[in-house]
């Protein structure tokens, strides 16, 4: 079916590579790896390589991202997560960044739509994005991967963020770079955005059912704003 943005009151926004520059991160970290054996990579590309490497990594990773919702553990792992961090053990100075465009892209939705984060990500790392950025004010809610039962690929965050919203999943939409957003989207019964600035590819997208595929996420506004 095709992209119905006149249907559109909510947006929830998944956070790595839609709304953080994440995938550059971890190819500029991976590509100081592969540097030294460039002679060896095809092209002798050792940047290309590195982000090939992250885009093959993210399915698998996601996946398991998931396992200790099915185990029931994932509350003890955060919890042991917290009390490392609070004593020093395992910490280390985050440097994030962001999707050029998206704080503009905010500003221009916030008049228009109810909005919230839906992350698969540790409440203290979703939040430490956005209170970096000062986005926050901009959701109505933020789901981590504590929020609810299970995680993405689970529909469970989408529906908690929607009701929240107090918006039903014919008036929704999920935006995401992967998969596994768009999964849970359509699991909540939304609309579905998928954003080719993170770690998803086209051809992927399309074979979950992305409803629309944009280049990058601030052009969501354009499309809402606009109509179509």
């Amino acid at each position: 079916m095709p992209f119905d943005p006149t249907r559109i009151k909510a947006i929830c926004f998944d956070v790595d590579g839609t709304l953080r520059d994440t995938d550059d991160q971890y190819t500029h970290r991976f590509e100081k790896f592969f540097r030294p054996f460039r002679r060896l990579l095809p092209g002798r590309d050792s940047h290309r390589f590195a982000r090939r490497f992250v885009m093959w990594a993210e399915a698998p990773g996601n996946r398991l991202l998931g396992i200790p919702d099915r185990l029931h553990v994932d509350d003890e792992l955060a919890r042991l997560g917290d009390w490392l961090h609070v004593r020093g053990i395992g910490r280390r100075q985050h440097d994030y960044t962001i999707i050029s465009g998206v704080q503009e892209m905010l500003e221009a939705l916030r008049p228009h739509f109810k909005m919230s984060v839906v992350s698969a990500r540790s409440k203290r790392g979703t939040q430490g994005f956005l209170d970096h950025f000062e986005l926050a004010p901009y959701f109505e809610c933020v789901a981590s991967a504590q929020t609810a039962v299970r995680t993405k690929p689970w529909p469970d965050p989408v529906l908690w963020a929607m009701e929240r919203m107090g918006a039903g999943p014919e008036e929704t939409v999920m935006v995401g770079d992967t998969t596994v957003d768009l999964r849970a989207g359509r699991a909540a019964g939304t609309q579905t955005v998928g954003v080719l600035c993170g770690f998803g590819e086209r051809d992927e997208l399309e074979r979950v059912g992305a409803d629309l595929i944009l280049d990058a996420t601030p052009e969501i506004a354009g499309v809402l704003l606009t109509g179509g």
